[in-house]
């Protein structure tokens, strides 16, 4: 995928492929990925559990676990450096500090045994040439940021809401003002009420510290209220990816298609949703060929024989699909006998 030189990104990845050597086989988890961020924008990554999603934040963050996972190839540039080159003390240096991450599960992110402010303030330390006093005090202005008074600032975990919990996971993530955020499902486990009070909450931060941000989800609607661009993934491949608004208003792929004829239509009378039909591949058996060719409602032959490349519909607009151009036209042909 090719943008404009003259753009300066803070995330450039590069032909990235990650796999996991399991007894059962090869996990194809991260095929060839290619996506850029640029300077103050959120991107959305959006795909089935199992797309990827996650272990290509992981190689970001260069977490991904050896053994079984490895880094077969690729770069990840970030602010300029290779982040496949750097030692590990270096990584220890850049995560936290330059790169954080939100994990899905709150319950599970934080020690049970220490007060959050001294897990907030630990983050701190790690990263800045501060007192342990002067910590505490960060993690107590974070903590008000996330919108936990200060009083509950010595309280341990098991004292929090699952919803709690998140902002304190949240506070932490962005103490050392992180020039990217990566936030994995970070709602996942939260009711929708809390959900929406997050989502807001992340948006207000992200302005305050002008973070970079990558949002994984698996949810459209998310996307759209977080989101300046959307990439679709799918058996570790990114098989879209455009602006949010030219991916809502112009979906190309087929995949994207049946994300979107996916969500019920509170409008229309329906008796049942419309799926996906079929499964997510075996990642240890991808199919040849366009990977989504057994589920694809527009495949032809050449589908199962020739890996597509990312074209570029429209300024921005990328899509790997070798029929995008027939069912475009099909469609358009559709919506002029309306």
């Amino acid at each position: 995928m090719t943008q404009m030189d003259d753009k300066k990104f803070i995330l450039d990845i590069q032909d990235l492929t990650i796999h996991y050597v399991v007894e059962s086989g090869t996990v194809h988890a991260v095929e060839n990925l290619n996506l850029s961020l640029g300077y103050g924008e959120n991107l959305g990554f959006v795909g089935e559990t199992g797309a990827g999603k996650t272990t290509a934040a992981l190689g970001i963050m260069r977490l991904v676990p050896d053994p079984p996972g490895k880094v077969i190839g690729g770069k990840i540039i970030f602010e300029g450096e290779d982040l496949l080159s750097k030692t590990e003390s270096q990584m220890r240096a850049i995560r936290g500090g330059k790169i954080s991450m939100i994990f899905q599960d709150p319950m599970t992110s934080l020690n049970p045994v220490i007060t959050v402010d001294k897990q907030i303030a630990e983050m701190v330390l790690l990263h800045n040439d501060v007192t342990e006093q002067q910590a505490l005090e960060r993690a107590v202005e974070m903590l008000e940021m996330v919108g936990i008074k200060k009083e509950r600032a010595r309280d341990f975990p098991h004292q929090f809401s699952g919803g709690m919990k998140q902002r304190v996971v949240i506070a932490i993530a962005l103490a050392c003002n992180p020039a990217l955020l990566i936030a994995d499902e970070p709602t996942t486990a939260l009711d929708v009420t809390i959900q929406a009070q997050v989502l807001e909450l992340m948006k207000e931060l992200r302005r305050k510290i002008n973070t970079s941000l990558i949002m994984i989800t698996h949810d459209l609607g998310i996307v759209a209220e977080m989101c300046d661009k959307v990439a679709i993934m799918y058996a570790g491949k990114v098989v879209e990816y455009a602006s949010t608004e030219a991916l809502f208003n112009r979906p190309a792929h087929p995949y994207t298609e049946g994300l979107f004829n996916s969500i019920p239509d509170l409008t229309e009378d329906e008796d049942e949703l419309k799926v996906i039909k079929g499964l997510m591949p075996d990642p240890t058996d991808i199919p040849s060929g366009c990977s989504f060719h057994p589920r694809c409602p527009y495949a032809v032959e050449t589908c199962s024989q020739e890996v597509p490349e990312m074209v570029e519909i429209e300024p921005g607009h990328f899509v790997a699909c070798p029929v995008w151009g027939k069912k475009l036209l099909k469609d358009s042909a559709a919506t002029e006998v309306k």
